[in-house]
């Protein structure tokens, strides 16, 4: 028997996972790998270098990752 508890909790994971290949994965890992292949090509096309690319996408990734899974474990 489900409880209101219970299915609240099971909406909020929901809505915070995302189906990749089959394999639900949550969706702030998916929008990090996102803003660090963005910003990874953004700052390479600028710079034409590969060090500050690798970089500022490695904090881009970094960054997001924390904002966003603070932002889904809050919503469970």
């Amino acid at each position: 028997m489900t409880t209101a508890g219970n299915f609240r909790s099971t909406v909020a994971r929901a809505a915070c996972d995302v189906s990749v290949a089959g394999v639900p994965w949550p969706a702030y890992k998916v929008i990090a790998l996102i803003v660090g292949i963005a910003a990874f090509v953004v700052v390479g096309a600028l710079t034409l270098s590969a060090a500050p690319a690798v970089l500022s996408a490695a904090g881009a990734a970094t960054v997001s990752w924390l904002g966003f899974s603070v932002f889904c474990s809050s919503r469970r």
